[in-house]
């Protein structure tokens, strides 16, 4: 194994444990909590690219899943029964998204044009299958137009990680570029 693979490995595994400290850093807002998950997993893509920033998340939505209590409110196989599950899978695209349109980047546009899209991705996950447990598993008659609607909450905490995220992602890759290549 060459040493940039192991930087890379350690690298990904720092950021699932940031990822998994965002997840407790956070607001209650509605049916799940403002976290600071999509924060760390979006400088993860910004920082490792797509293949170490995806890893960075697979690793942790899978150490979520094998029982660590690394997700807001615990861990294991039943949080699929979780209507912010979704969410937690959204990390995953949404990460490689943000890798894929800002990797190496330094424009502040582009890089918020990235999180940006990357966020929406997380949406496109997390509310679709919040739609899905809610209905099938807890029987809830919230409309879909209901569901996108109260998520609408989540927007201007979004756009704050947004805005520093494209203030502080240049800073971080001039910093670190000589350790992640």
């Amino acid at each position: 194994m060459s040493h940039k693979t192991l930087r890379m490995m350690l690298l990904s595994a720092l950021f699932a444990a940031l990822t998994a400290v965002g997840a407790f850093i956070r607001l209650p807002a509605g049916p799940t909590s403002i976290t600071l998950q999509f924060f760390f997993s979006a400088l993860a893509g910004i920082l490792l690219g797509v293949k170490w920033g995806a890893v960075s998340q697979l690793l942790y939505v899978g150490l979520g899943l094998l029982g660590l209590p690394v997700f807001s409110m615990g861990g294991g196989l039943s949080y699929l029964l979780q209507p912010s599950f979704g969410f937690l899978l959204g990390l995953i695209p949404s990460t490689a998204v943000i890798a894929a349109l800002t990797h190496r980047s330094a424009s502040r546009p582009r890089l918020f044009l990235g999180c940006l899209l990357g966020d929406l991705v997380l949406y496109l996950f997390g509310v679709p299958y919040m739609y899905l447990i809610s209905h099938v598993y807890g029987g809830s008659a919230t409309t879909w137009m209901a569901m996108w609607a109260r998520m609408l909450v989540f927007v201007p905490g979004d756009l704050i990680k947004l805005v520093v995220l494209t203030a502080l992602s240049p800073i971080l890759q001039r910093r670190l570029g000589k350790y992640i290549q």
